[in-house]
Order: C-alpha cells, then sequence, then structure tokens
C-alpha cells in the first residue's frame, strides 16, 4: 500500500485517467472527488466487501433436497 499525506484541493493521478482530490478535512472525516471515466466502478470499500459476499453466496451449489420441498406448493 502506498500512503500519501496531501492537503486540500491536492491531487493523486493513477494512470491516465483516474484523478483523486482532497476536497475537504474535518477532524476525522476526509472528503475526496474521483475523477474517472464512466466505464470504472468506484465502490466504497465496506459495500464493495458486501457485493462480494452476497456473489460468493450466490454461487454456492443449490441443495437439491431443498428445492423437493418446492414440489409441495400448490398455486390457486
Amino acid at each position: 500500500m502506498l500512503a500519501l499525506t496531501r492537503k486540500i484541493g491536492e491531487k493523486i493521478i493513477i494512470s491516465d485517467n483516474i484523478c483523486i482530490t482532497i476536497v475537504d478535512v474535518k477532524g476525522d472525516n476526509i472528503r475526496i472527488g474521483i475523477e474517472a471515466p464512466r466505464d470504472i466502478k468506484i465502490y466504497r470499500g465496506e459495500l464493495y466487501e458486501s457485493i462480494v459476499a452476497e456473489n460468493k453466496q450466490s454461487a454456492k451449489p443449490v441443495d437439491l433436497a431443498q428445492l423437493d420441498l418446492l414440489k409441495d406448493i400448490k398455486t390457486k
């Protein structure tokens, strides 16, 4: 991991097409602005971890015994 010290208004450039700007600092909170092409997905870390966990859950093999229970359900 690269750790940098930046002041308000200073930027960090990633590759040729991503720019991170320090917008504001209040106590322990830092606001950043991110300029990137629309095709690049940007997530907060906790949201990304939640998405990964849900994807792993949905990719688990299905228990066919539980699916057999659905056969007994009748529609009106």
